[in-house]
């Protein structure tokens, strides 16, 4: 028998039993489904998750107070003390930290914004104009706020997206005219590039941005910083820059333990580290579950092709003592299952990327070219790995005893 005649014997045998192949390629397709699905969930969200910190800002750094038991973690019992305003001058000080470019002291609270039309809750960061770069904050229509607006404390604001849909109107560029901020009026200049959530201090479109000398003349007065935004000079540079921090900080807080720090300093390099630390073990994770589906689904295979063989005994004696030679019974079988396995896997492939269309919200499954050719061979490999035994197990029968079978 040639190549073409065992293909057209092993796809009658398919055809034959239609109920049974589909049964035998559910477990393939339910498996390579599951490979495309989950990396493609992995790498959406590794995609997302870096644009995440991307939105942080490169060589962003940010300065939180650490207070005792808190939520950022326990000081130990140390004293904990807030950051203020001389932190940010100290670090902001060349002498002492070479390695950073910029430092804006942030206070922050939240308020009411209102106008004539109708009123929304807000979050209001004061801060000085490093803070746009700093935390990458961008502008859609109108201005940030200058050195001129914060040395003069003008009561000058960039609102975000949400801010001025709910005050204004939907689609609004209220520039020039008056929000007020818990009845204090501040001239809008500027409209943010809407972000979603993520980024920045909780969520950017509910912010409103104003100079921190107006911030902490009219609504917070002269207290402790939320948070320090630093920029470091240049990414390579801000491991150094952390550790400048660090020193002045330790030094002006008296700390002698690190594990008694006041304060947290979270940079994106940082956050980097962890993310490509929490991937792999995610990873890890997914590979093994799509390795188990995979497993299930060629037992499947072989199981099927076993109760196959049982049930074509006495075609496989007829042929044989007709004079089909063992190879050409052990090539039926082990195309047999190969047909099974690729087709399975091509029916997959297509469920696994039809799937990642189903709407995640802001997340959105990314399909690997790799996943998908991977998927491909591992299904063939499959068919002739697990339908191996049952088409050596047909091919080994002797005539005379596959005859007598019943």
């Amino acid at each position: 028998m040639n190549v073409v005649e065992v293909v057209r014997f092993a796809v009658a045998g398919l055809v034959a039993n239609r109920l049974r192949s589909l049964l035998t390629m559910l477990g393939i397709i339910i498996g390579i489904a599951a490979v495309i699905l989950l990396t493609a969930l992995g790498n959406g969200a590794a995609q997302y998750i870096q644009g995440q910190i991307t939105g942080l800002g490169a060589n962003s750094i940010t300065i939180i107070p650490r207070t005792a038991g808190g939520a950022a973690g326990s000081t130990s019992g140390a004293s904990a003390r807030p950051l203020t305003a001389e932190d940010a001058r100290a670090i902001a000080d060349p002498q002492g930290a070479p390695d950073v470019a910029f430092v804006a002291p942030v206070v922050q609270t939240s308020a009411d914004a209102a106008s004539g039309r109708s009123t929304t809750s807000a979050t209001v960061v004061g801060s000085t104009p490093d803070y746009f770069p700093g935390s990458n904050t961008k502008i859609a229509a109108g201005r940030a706020y200058d050195r001129a607006d914060l040395d003069g404390a003008r009561k000058v604001a960039v609102i975000g997206r949400t801010v001025a849909d709910d005050v204004f109107g939907a689609g609004s560029t209220p520039l020039g005219q008056q929000v007020l901020i818990d009845n204090v009026p501040f001239q809008v200049i500027g409209v943010l590039e809407a972000r979603g959530q993520g980024g920045g201090l909780g969520n950017p479109d509910s912010n409103v941005l104003a100079p921190v000398t107006a911030v902490q003349s009219s609504l917070t007065g002269y207290g402790d910083l939320s948070q320090i935004v630093v920029g470091a000079r240049s990414t390579d540079a801000q491991a150094a820059a952390e550790s400048e921090i660090n020193s002045i900080l330790d030094r002006r807080h008296g700390i002698d333990n690190p594990d008694d720090r006041d304060y947290q300093v979270i940079s994106s390099r940082q956050l980097a580290q962890v993310l490509d630390q929490t991937l792999s073990a995610f990873s890890l994770l997914l590979a093994a579950i799509a390795a188990i589906s995979l497993v299930v689904g060629g037992i499947g295979i072989t199981n099927i092709m076993l109760v196959s063989v049982t049930e074509r005994t006495r075609e496989i004696g007829i042929r044989k003592a007709l004079g089909a030679p063992p190879s050409a019974i052990l090539g039926q079988f082990l195309v047999e299952s190969v047909i099974l396995s690729v087709l399975g896997g091509l029916i997959g492939v297509a469920v696994g990327i039809g799937g990642t269309f189903i709407p995640l919200g802001d997340f959105q499954p990314v399909v690997l070219p790799s996943a998908v050719v991977l998927a491909v061979g591992v299904s063939i490999a499959i068919g002739v790995f697990f339908g191996g035994y049952p088409a050596r197990r047909a091919s080994r029968l002797r005539p005379i005893e596959a005859l007598r079978r019943e």
